[in-house]
């Protein structure tokens, strides 16, 4: 199929491809894979996902190397957190196989919005779990929706890795503790939007979260995870309130893998001036990373000269470097689509 995209200018935004993939749990047992060119979701006004928040999803990337072949990066880890995520959230959870298939297929069947390789953009692709029960009461709804779709987006930096300014605010908790901070689910991005839309009229890229307990230990950065580097040492916080990344954990294997140092702790506010460099790191950018970070309570201001700093930059090539095949996948992170 010939696909009519200007690849080299591509956002991050949805685009119609060929199909999209879905399975239901309904009377105890999971369907058939359903295939469908269908965009739209049909479902009753009483849906309990609709009502009460009953909602997780995930986002991973396909990429066409510098060989012409189509990858996955890591889908067994997004395949593992879903589950963890539906189970916190009392729905049915997929089963690990059954993701890794769906998104394998759906690829398969979008393979002509895989990006060329050359335009350095890739294909974003997006499962998402939702409680598809009918009902007005507040229980677990063990009738479950999973759908995955895909679409092409271009890179995150165009023309080059761009410092962005973060400002830590008190104003708002990102999650409580022993809540739903450590799953992906949907309400969690909702409750975030106020806080990020004030950093956004301050002329911040993102908001530094705190603890919900203390507000004095670094959580997350945004919708990505933190980390800072200190002499030849990777730092990134450890909270049961912090989403566990897929990029964080792959950044700390390849930190490991070049004879660094890994420190996953409780990482105070005041330590930020001790780093050398300092970055938020997700899949949507692999590293953002932080030129300043203002303290809006204490005026305090930490400014990091060289963003993106020598490790950053080592880091996120060699991760670039698996994702595309310029490198040796000795991880066995990838996932190759025929």
């Amino acid at each position: 199929m010939a696909v009519n995209i200007d690849w080299n200018n591509l956002g991050f935004d949805y685009l119609k491809t060929n199909v999209n993939i879905r399975y239901s749990f309904h009377n105890g047992q999971w369907s058939d894979m359903v295939v469908t060119d269908d965009e739209y979701i049909h479902m009753h006004m009483s849906t309990m996902c609709l009502h009460y928040g009953i909602e997780a999803f995930e986002g991973l990337k396909a990429f066409r190397g510098v060989d012409g072949k189509v990858r996955l990066f890591r889908v067994d880890e997004n395949a593992k957190r879903l589950k963890a995520s539906a189970e916190k959230l009392c729905m049915t959870p997929l089963p690990e196989d059954m993701f890794i298939n769906a998104v394998i297929e759906c690829v398969k069947r979008n393979i002509d919005f895989v990006p060329p390789y050359e335009s350095g953009a890739s294909l974003y692709i997006r499962p998402v779990i939702f409680s598809s029960k009918v009902t007005l009461g507040v229980h677990p709804g063990p009738d479950t929706d999973f759908i995955v779709f895909c679409s092409p987006v271009g890179p995150y930096f165009k023309g080059g890795m761009q410092a962005i300014k973060v400002m830590v605010d008190r104003f708002q908790d990102r999650a409580a503790p022993r809540g739903t901070g450590d799953i992906k689910a949907g309400g969690n991005y909702a409750s975030s939007l106020l806080s990020g839309e004030k950093a956004v009229s301050m002329g911040y890229s993102n908001v530094m979260y705190l603890d919900a307990v203390e507000r004095n230990y670094i959580e997350e950065c945004g919708a990505a995870n933190f980390f800072g580097i200190k002499g030849n040492t990777y730092v990134t916080p450890k909270s049961p309130s912090i989403l566990p990344s897929i990029t964080n954990k792959s950044l700390r294997a390849i930190a490991e893998d070049m004879g660094m140092t890994v420190e996953q702790r409780p990482v105070p506010v005041s330590e930020l001036k001790e780093f050398d460099e300092a970055g938020a790191c997700g899949t949507a950018a692999v590293i953002s990373p932080i030129g300043m970070i203002f303290d809006v309570d204490t005026k305090e201001v930490v400014e990091y000269k060289a963003a993106p700093g020598p490790v950053s930059l080592a880091l996120y090539n060699k991760l670039r470097d698996i994702q595309y095949g310029r490198a040796e996948d000795k991880f066995g992170w990838n996932t190759v689509v025929e």
